[in-house]
């Protein structure tokens, strides 16, 4: 496994209930500011294996962005479930909910 893929599991398993991260955010974090199509890749392909909380990974706008009925329909019932509820606009509010490690 590749130094970014590592440290882009390690970000996602650290970010708590209650908390979403960007996939921009984690990728910046993870040293490849540009890297946020990978950090969707990584998610996409390890969340199983690594039991990851994939649900907690949303986009810039705070939208989710997974376009599978089914999948968009458990992130939101996952989030729900930890206190995070979109606005009618279908966005997370991300001044409230966005984690941000070592601050």
């Amino acid at each position: 496994m590749n130094p970014f893929t590592a440290r882009v599991i390690d970000i996602i398993k650290k970010i708590p209930p209650g908390y979403v991260m960007t996939y921009g955010q984690i990728a910046q974090l993870a040293g490849s500011a540009r890297g946020a199509r990978q950090v969707v890749r990584i998610l996409h392909s390890m969340s199983r294996a690594y039991e990851l909380p994939w649900h907690r990974v949303v986009n810039a706008k705070g939208e989710i962005a997974i376009k599978d009925d089914e999948s968009h329909f458990k992130q939101i019932v996952y989030l729900s479930e930890e206190g995070i509820i979109p606005g009618e606009n279908g966005l997370i509010d991300l001044e409230k909910y966005r984690y941000l490690p070592n601050h």
